[in-house]
């Protein structure tokens, strides 16, 4: 269906801050300051406060679009904005479309059949539909929004599943002022898909609200299925938070969800009924406490998958300490993570699999040591697994995956324990993991110890250690600890290697050492007159050059360039976050600017980085060949003093407006001539950072043979 165009202001349409107006019209936040202050005809504001104002949807859509500013407000942001503003939170607006969009995707010609008529009309008659394509889906007994569906969400019982009445606010009575969105959301379906819709609306919410959520990343999500093994059918997530674990198995064909939080036991029962056809049941309660799939009222499962909250000392020590769950041992009250695991286990039948997300600290507490001893001796426990730091919150700390079994009392525990550390596959940049190498290797020797007992040693990654070997005083399973460094041989060859290339690259360094600058003083002749100076801003209104603000989000496997890797001269590291849009693709002869940090780095595109992904933070300058040298364009955003001119130093950090930087005028030939000494400067550049880090990486070696014996001293 087409987007209609609005002429006129619609009273009920949702507020919007400064930050969305940026959004909307693809531009930083300064310019949408600078437009409040100089364009008296700038819509008020009609809310928020005086730091933080917001204005009317409708009327700054309108003056963007009179002001060519705005071609037309994308669907999927229209939609966005009716979820910000909903009168019950964007939670409750999220269930409230989520509930339409599965009838759309269920009922597609029920649904075209309620948005034919009037919004009287859909109002009085879309309550029913919902409830009968919520029942067939989650259940007779979901209650999934009963009474009061505009109400926060677990106000009244913040400890029942949903089968006992939660008003999550998917159905009950629907006002006619509540059509428009819904209807929206129709139209969305219609372009992204009825699970697409939900998906870019959930994104954009937990986007908006980083610091509510703790959320499993999808790489660290897709490796925990994968060790599920594809045999598993029926799965349990006790901590689901929004889906993402169970929503990674993609054979399961019954999927059970519970959460402490009414709102994110909501939002994953909807998220699972969208994703396909598998049972979904989901409940809103603490699994520690009010287990809503105990056995044995439920069927044991194939597979659980968790990432359960960490260091809780109030998960239910005093009233569960008589708990059948605890057949490995009491967990002491600082040991939460060991009653997650019994929980897992206590669900599995013979011979499923549970994967837990452990802190690292589960492996080495004193505290724990006997349930970790029992859980070894009757074979429960199979791997362990350190992932890299970066691989899920809180990303400063390098997390561990504790894979289980649950033990047939008729066979024999295994012999040994399978330990692996993949600490070492980090990308390079602080906390960004190179997932498709850490799932290459834990897959792979997961896969050759759980078929055949046994893995090769690889030293410094996977060894199995005989159950026996751990059973001390301290039964310590951390995996560094017990994994051999790797062979002296390898060592020795590596750091000559190592040795050579840093030679070569020194010489190469000493080559592209920029001549000295020639004396100061009147240039012969006099002095020469300063050409012009324009901005990029000015430049873009001209049509010089196109500028683009990277997301990080989209749907492919383009790799992100990060703000790190502009930083560093180094290639794209990051991850796409899931997103229905299309990701923004880096092209050769492209500049990358970093918005934040007040570095005055600036990058050209070249084919080793083009196709990638713009990350978040980033801004990009597509100039016109005729009109501009992508490296004179780049030398100049570098200036120090350009750079301070053009930051904004409002709070702690420092934020680049790319508009404001400013350049000479000059004809596109002497522009060749200034781009072909910055191209030079920035190729040194490159080969100092490579110089540096070869130099670290053989002083360490050195220091670590020597001091192991693969390395002699004379």
């Amino acid at each position: 269906m087409p987007e209609q165009t609005p002429t006129s202001p619609d009273p009920t349409a949702p507020d919007i801050t400064a930050a969305e107006i940026a959004r909307l019209a693809g531009v930083g936040r300064a310019a949408v300051s600078n437009w409040r202050r100089r364009h008296a005809d700038f819509p008020k504001p009609v809310g928020g406060t005086e730091t933080s104002p917001s204005f009317a949807l409708a009327e700054v859509t309108h003056w963007l679009r009179a002001q060519g500013k705005l071609a037309e407000v994308p669907l999927r942001e229209r939609v966005w904005q009716h979820v910000a503003a909903h009168p019950g939170g964007s939670v409750a607006a999220l269930v409230r479309a989520g509930g339409a969009l599965l009838l759309v995707r269920e009922r597609p010609g029920q649904w075209l059949e309620l948005t034919a008529g009037s919004d009287e009309r859909m109002a009085a008659l879309l309550p029913a539909a919902l409830d009968r394509v919520l029942d067939l889906r989650l259940g007779a007994d979901h209650r999934l929004g009963a009474d009061h569906p505009d109400r926060p969400l677990g106000a009244d019982h913040p400890d029942r599943p949903l089968g006992v009445g939660h008003p999550l606010g998917a159905t009950g009575p629907l006002r006619p002022e509540a059509m428009p969105f819904l209807r929206a959301a129709g139209e969305l379906a219609a372009e992204l898909g009825a699970r697409g819709a939900f998906e870019f609306l959930l994104g954009r919410h937990l986007e908006a609200n980083p610091r509510q959520y703790t959320l499993t990343p999808d790489g660290l999500a897709g490796l925990m299925a994968a060790l599920a093994g594809p045999a598993a059918r029926t799965v349990l997530d006790p901590a689901c938070g929004t889906g993402t674990l169970l929503r990674a198995l993609p054979g399961a064909t019954a999927r059970y969800a519970q959460d402490s939080s009414p709102e994110l036991a909501a939002l994953a029962a909807l998220r699972l009924a969208l994703h396909g056809d598998a049972l979904v049941r989901a409940a809103a309660a603490d699994s520690l406490r009010a287990d809503a799939f105990a056995r044995p009222a439920a069927e044991p499962v194939d597979a659980v998958l968790c990432h359960p909250p960490f260091n809780e000392r109030n998960w239910g020590h005093e009233e569960l300490a008589y708990d059948q769950r605890w057949e490995y041992g009491f967990p002491a009250r600082a040991e939460s993570e060991l009653a997650w695991i019994q929980h897992a286990l206590a669900h599995l039948r013979e011979g499923g699999t549970a994967v837990l997300l452990m802190p690292p600290a589960v492996a080495a507490r004193r505290s724990g040591r006997r349930i970790r001893a029992d859980l070894l001796r009757r074979g429960a426990l199979r791997a362990v697994v350190a992932l890299p730091a970066g691989a899920a919150p809180p990303y400063g700390i390098p997390l561990h995956l504790w894979i289980l079994r649950r033990p047939s009392p008729h066979g024999a525990p295994p012999s040994g324990l399978l330990l692996v550390d993949t600490a070492g596959l980090a990308a390079e940049g602080q906390g960004r993991v190179d997932w498709p190498a850490v799932h290459g290797v834990v897959e792979e020797t997961w896969t050759a110890y759980d078929r055949d007992g046994a893995a090769p040693d690889v030293p410094g990654v996977s060894r199995v250690v005989p159950v026996i070997d751990l059973l001390d005083d301290d039964v310590d399973l951390t995996p560094a600890r017990h994994l051999p460094p790797p062979t002296a041989g390898a060592g020795v060859a590596e750091l000559a290697a190592v040795r050579e290339r840093l030679d070569e690259t020194l010489g190469r360094a000493a080559r592209l050492n920029p001549p000295p600058p020639p004396p100061a003083g009147p240039a012969p002749g006099g002095p020469a007159a300063r050409p012009p100076l324009t901005t990029v801003g000015e430049l873009a209104r001209a049509g010089a050059l196109v500028l683009h603000a990277g997301t990080g989000s989209g749907s492919g496997p383009a790799p992100v360039l990060t703000e790190h890797d502009v930083a560093a001269g180094t290639g794209p590291s990051g991850i796409l976050a899931l997103s229905p849009d299309e990701p923004l693709l880096t092209a050769p002869g492209d500049v990358v600017v970093p918005l934040t940090g007040g570095a005055g780095a600036a990058r050209v595109v070249d084919a080793a980085t083009a196709g990638a992904a713009l990350g978040r933070g980033l801004q990009l300058l597509r100039p016109d060949p005729a009109a501009l040298d992508p490296w004179f364009l780049a030398g100049f955003l570098r200036g120090t003093a350009n750079n301070r001119r053009a930051s904004s130093h409002a709070s702690t950090t420092t934020r680049l407006d790319v508009r404001r930087l400013r350049l000479p005028r000059l004809p596109l030939a002497e522009q060749e001539v200034y781009g072909a000494r910055f191209r030079e400067l920035a190729e040194f550049e490159d080969a100092l950072r490579l110089a540096a880090r070869l130099g670290e990486q053989l002083v360490q070696g050195l220091y670590d043979g020597l001091s192991d014996g693969t390395v002699r001293p004379g």
